[in-house]
């Protein structure tokens, strides 16, 4: 069972990683271009959901007002930022996307101090459940119940849905979408908008597992969703999320076995920079001549 307990452990950091880099990969996919700041708005969403928990004694409803809050800010950035460097090279718009992340980090230092915020009360932190002789913490679980309902969420939205299908079909291809009458502006300020929201929800999540927030939590992070949509294969959500979950697990094993040697994150970049080695095309992409 420690084994078991292990790849759960695993695939709860996994799905987090997903939420995050799964925005990445859809702004690269319609725009091409690396979207650092997300990481800022990552940071956000951990912080409003703990202040508005903090404020309201309810932990759903700083979770309601990430949502909320996060996609504002997407759309902010796209509309202020990169919107009027789209003309330029790929590398303008990611050079503008580090400074404003660096900005809103020193924000967030400045605002909340550099030494972090915390839940005033957080039960799923402390209260577990046990299923088949496996224990699991509440916070665990919620992370579990909610990727998976978000992801189902969103296949049936980009399935079943109209303005779904046209904003699938412009990530997959903008001039043809085009063609057939979709406005891609329209599209742009939704795939950030969503993608920011699903920023948002992992930074209130991660604070959920952690109990805690300071103004570098999304740094890290950041570099690890920027390594997982290439081992994923630029663009390719299915390969973004099945890299998420790799990397996830790898770390939970990582630590045990050479967590001694190595921490986490070091554990991860190690084991990206070795798969990438390998097959640097990543886990769905076209292997070139």
């Amino acid at each position: 069972m420690f084994y078991v307990d292990l790849a759960i452990s695993g695939v709860v950091f996994g799905c987090m990683y997903a939420l995050m880099a799964v925005g990445l990969t859809l702004v690269y996919g319609l725009l091409r271009i690396l979207h650092i700041a997300h990481a800022a708005v990552f940071a956000l969403g951990a912080y409003v959901t703990v202040l508005v928990a903090n404020l309201s004694g309810s932990i759903l409803a700083g979770f309601v007002a990430a949502i909320v809050v996060t996609p504002l800010c997407g759309v902010a950035i796209y509309r202020l930022l990169y919107q009027p460097l789209l003309h330029y090279r790929p590398d303008v718009p990611m050079i503008a996307s580090i400074g404003l992340l660096v900005l809103m980090q020193d924000g967030f230092r400045i605002l909340f101090g550099e030494q972090g915020v915390t839940f005033l009360r957080n039960p799923l932190a402390i209260e577990t459940v046990d299923a088949a002789g496996i224990t699991l913490n509440l916070s665990q679980v919620a992370v579990l119940i909610v990727t998976v309902i978000i992801f189902i969420a969103l296949h049936l939205f980009t399935t079943r849905t109209r303005i779904g299908v046209a904003w699938r079909a412009t990530v997959s291809n903008p001039r043809i979408a085009a063609s057939f009458g979709v406005d891609p502006i329209r599209v742009r300020y939704l795939n950030f908008a969503i993608g920011s929201a699903l920023a948002g929800i992992a930074g209130g999540l991660i604070a959920l597992l952690n109990n805690f927030v300071d103004p570098t939590i999304g740094y890290v992070v950041s570099y690890k969703a920027l390594a997982i949509i290439v081992l994923g294969g630029l663009g390719s959500v299915r390969g973004t999320l099945i890299a998420s979950l790799f990397l996830g697990v790898i770390e939970s094993y990582g630590t045990i076995f050479i967590g001694s040697y190595l921490n986490r994150d070091a554990i991860a970049f190690l084991a990206l920079i070795l798969i990438l080695m390998a097959r640097p095309q990543g886990f769905t992409g076209a292997r070139t001549a």
